[in-house]
């Protein structure tokens, strides 16, 4: 085991904190980025590590990048990394702004690679966070325990790994061998003999349930997939440019000076711009998916919409879903083998950001405009949130769409921190 102290430490080393990571180096302090470390749970970086389908696409344009919308001339952004990739003349040949997912987790790594300053350790989980306080109580810095044994001690936390998976109550009871989330699927799919005769069963009408369906056809050939959707059936995002403008960087300050009921209001006016819909083209090749098997098959596929899961049980040696039709109101069971989950993210902070708000002593975790716990106006040391904050920030929080902005916001407060707080046994 052993102990080390950085000034910055981030949880996480996926986009938002990779472009923080990328904004410090770019700020000019070398003291800044020399004592930043991101610590990263697997032994590489990975975009959406399972759902990197090889067909699957980015919703987001290139252009909202890691930097680019904060510093276009950066060595740090998308086309560089095509460049030196030499694939530059071939992307711009494709003619689109939506590159392919794992090509844009490919860039990830490249950012991680290219960092000269800030520092990566990777394999790193953190298991539990401490404050470390001052006589008077308030929070001077904090203590990372890693799984591994080894503590790391910082001043500043930037906490950016995103949310809990969700798995609704009423599959609690199954085993954990018939039930996958998407955020395991490609682990947990190539588990199982590419052979194998699954009836599997997909829950959720968003993009991520529609990818798996889509890719359980490939990845295992002989199953027979039903996909169930609580709405009148599967939708497209929202794509107007005009709803589009609620993306802009820019209005976040409005969100944020809001009243909590407009807030709420407006997040769920825009739940089909990101979390209830799928990608217009996507949506046109499952259409067409289905339509051919019911012309020639064979047919392996059902979506059944305006459907619900009202209970879940193993029965036999097969799994028992008991499903209500929302029209007739009529429960039928449905027999299967495997149960995956598109059902999103858990609402509430991390697990991780709740434990450690308990350690504080916050009933409550409120978050400036830069993205920083309020812990007392007498704190030293400061914790940041990335990614969690839709209900103060919007919808683009949880999205790569102002993952650059957010980053030279968090950096200013950091800057200005340094500049400006008075160190603790110097008052």
């Amino acid at each position: 085991m052993t102990d080390r102290e950085v000034g910055v430490l981030a949880i996480g080393a996926g986009p938002a904190n990779l472009a923080l990571a990328v904004a410090i180096e770019e700020s000019g302090s070398a003291e800044l980025a020399d004592g930043t470390l991101l610590l990263e749970q697997s032994p590489d970086i990975k975009w959406q590590r399972d759902l990197l389908m090889p067909w699957a696409r980015s919703q987001v344009s290139f252009l909202k990048d890691l930097v680019t919308l904060r510093n276009p001339s950066s060595r740090f952004t998308f086309l560089s990394f095509l460049h030196s990739q030499g694939r530059l003349d071939e992307f711009v040949n494709l003619g689109t702004f939506h590159p392919f997912r794992w090509e844009f987790s490919d860039y990830l790594q490249w950012v991680a690679t290219s960092l000269e300053r800030v520092q990566i350790r990777y394999d790193a989980r953190a298991a539990q966070i401490d404050p470390v306080c001052e006589a008077d109580g308030s929070v001077s810095g904090w203590q990372v325990r890693l799984t591994d044994g080894d503590t790391i001690r910082c001043r500043d936390l930037v906490v950016g790994g995103g949310r809990d998976p969700r798995v609704p109550d009423v599959f609690a009871t199954l085993p954990g061998d018939r039930l996958i989330h998407s955020a395991q699927y490609r682990t947990r799919i190539a588990q199982i003999p590419k052979d194998e005769p699954v009836r599997a069963v997909v829950v959720g009408g968003a993009q991520s349930a529609a990818e798996m369906f889509f890719a359980l056809h490939e990845n295992l050939p002989s199953s027979q997939v039903t996909m169930v959707v609580r709405s009148i059936g599967l939708q497209n995002y929202q794509t107007s440019k005009f709803v589009n403008e609620l993306f802009f960087p820019s209005f976040v300050d409005e969100f944020y000076d809001s009243p909590p009921e407009v807030r709420a209001q407006l997040l769920d006016e825009m739940r089909f711009t990101n979390y209830a819909g799928l990608a217009p083209p996507f949506l046109d090749e499952l259409y067409t998916m289905l339509y051919r098997q019911r012309a020639v098959g064979p047919q392996r596929s059902e979506v059944r919409a305006m459907t619900e899961v009202v209970g879940a049980r193993t029965e036999g040696g097969e799994v028992v879903l008991d499903l209500r039709d929302r029209l007739s109101g009529k429960i039928e069971p449905l027999r299967c083998d495997l149960v995956v989950l598109g059902t999103g993210f858990d609402a509430r902070k991390p697990a991780l950001v709740r434990d450690l708000a308990a350690r504080v002593g916050l009933d409550e975790v409120t978050v400036s405009r830069n993205y920083r716990v309020d812990l007392g106006a007498s704190a030293w040391g400061a914790v940041y949130l990335q990614g969690v904050n839709e209900e103060t920030h919007g919808i683009a929080d949880s999205l790569i769409s102002v993952l650059a902005h957010r980053s030279h916001d968090i950096l200013t407060d950091l800057l200005t921190r340094r500049e400006t707080a008075t160190e603790p046994g110097n008052a």
